[in-house]
């Protein structure tokens, strides 16, 4: 069997093939090894002019040389995986809490379905696909537990310490918590995938981009990855809305959307069984990412834009509703917003959740001693409450309950 890749380029083969064998020619027969050099020339046939080219990637803080078989994104991407913020992501909550029930979405389920969209979105554009699924993955590593109840309580507990906000958390977990490698704190990455995180803005999430180029838009790829984000969470939204029993079938039917949604799907009984949810959601994605491609390809055709730098400089972004959807997206979010977000049920779990995390900070502020050692090593750097944040910031809900009846329920063992 042959190999083909550059000339005079050598690889180690397995243990089942001759070991440093010099690579031939390519015949009929021939499996082709995928080296990073191959994969970059393929990204830069396949990308549009715009589209982010791995191998032009401004680089890691440190030396850290890149690998054979996968490029810089793609590495990122892996790197991200196997955190422990991201594999807390699983019992940490968007709107239920999780005693909730375990069928409802979890920051790691919304994650999953933000990069596959995000995917999906890159292909048809010709953006990267791979940097579009590594901001993906790393935007909501800084939520805290308990969804945005959660980070509004610690936000507001921090204000005179600094203050918190997920994307600068997030960061902050890539670049100094995650401790995986002896060279340096973090996970060093490639500086594109750490200003997507940084330049991640919804209508729930503020850009704070000092030290990226704040007067840069966000590159192609960190704009899929907003819309991408604001599809996942409308969607599910809206399904775990109607799956909890908060939203009845009868109230959407003012919604233009949702009208558009029922036709599509030939949907004209009053009954919305299980079946006919998972259509009306699939089509509402489906829907929505149509719309944003026409959108775009419109808004690039008319920017001129040829490369990443001429995107970035743009005034606005092209990534983005056209404005007969943006009105109907806004119709449904407002409808979310009062009656699911503000439903009595959903009202009371974020009142709990902002009771757990104020209990939580004040009695660690006022007793230090009771956190884990290793935190409290950490903190005597001087950064005492910003340490004590990190900490809250990475609780799941699950441990955030637990933690709090440790502390307070004297019938609970330690």
């Amino acid at each position: 069997m042959c190999y083909k890749m550059h000339a005079c380029q050598r690889v180690t083969l397995t243990s089942r093939s001759l070991l440093d064998y010099t690579l031939q020619p390519l015949q009929a027969e021939s499996v082709m090894i995928y080296i990073r050099e191959i994969l970059e020339d393929l990204e830069d046939k396949q990308l549009a002019p715009y589209g982010f080219r791995s191998r032009d990637s401004k680089g890691r803080e440190y030396p850290d040389p890149e690998r054979e078989y996968r490029t810089a994104f793609q590495r990122d991407r892996d790197r991200i995986v196997h955190t422990t913020a991201f594999r807390r992501l699983e019992y940490k909550t968007q709107v239920f809490v999780i005693t909730e029930g375990d069928y409802y979405r979890t920051r790691l389920t919304h994650t999953l379905e933000v990069a596959q969209i995000g995917r999906t979105i890159a292909r048809a554009l010709g953006a990267n696909e791979d940097l579009v699924e590594a901001i993906c993955l790393a935007h909501d590593l800084g939520h805290t537990p308990f969804g945005h109840s959660g980070e509004h309580t610690l936000s507001e507990l921090m204000s005179d310490h600094g203050g918190f906000e997920h994307n600068r958390q997030s960061l902050r977990i890539v670049t100094t918590l995650e401790q995986r490698f002896p060279q340096f704190s973090g996970l060093n990455l490639t500086y594109e995938v750490r200003e997507g995180m940084v330049k991640h803005e919804t209508e729930y999430d503020i850009s704070d981009a000092e030290g990226y180029d704040p007067g840069k838009r966000g590159n192609l790829e960190a704009q899929i990855a907003n819309v991408a984000d604001e599809t996942a969470y409308t969607a599910h939204d809206l399904d775990d809305g109607l799956r909890s029993g908060l939203l009845k079938n009868e109230q959407l039917q003012g919604l233009t959307l949702l009208q558009k949604l029922r036709e599509s799907i030939g949907w004209d009984t009053v009954e919305l069984n299980d079946t006919t949810r998972h259509q009306l959601i699939r089509r509402l994605i489906d829907m929505q990412i149509s719309d944003v491609l026409g959108s775009t390809s419109l808004a690039l055709e008319a920017s001129g834009a040829q490369s990443v730098c001429e995107l970035q400089r743009l005034p606005n972004n092209v990534v983005a509703h056209s404005e007969p959807f943006i009105k109907m997206n806004r119709e449904l979010k407002d409808f979310l917003f009062e009656n699911m977000y503000r439903h009595f049920r959903v009202y009371r779990m974020q009142i709990k959740a902002e009771h757990i995390l104020q209990d939580l900070f004040n009695a660690y502020a006022e007793n230090p001693g009771i956190l884990p050692a290793e935190v409290q090593e950490r903190a005597k750097n001087g950064e005492f409450h910003r340490v004590m944040c990190d900490y809250i910031a990475g609780m799941t809900d699950r441990f955030a309950l637990d933690e709090h009846s440790r502390i307070f329920n004297p019938q609970v063992a330690l």
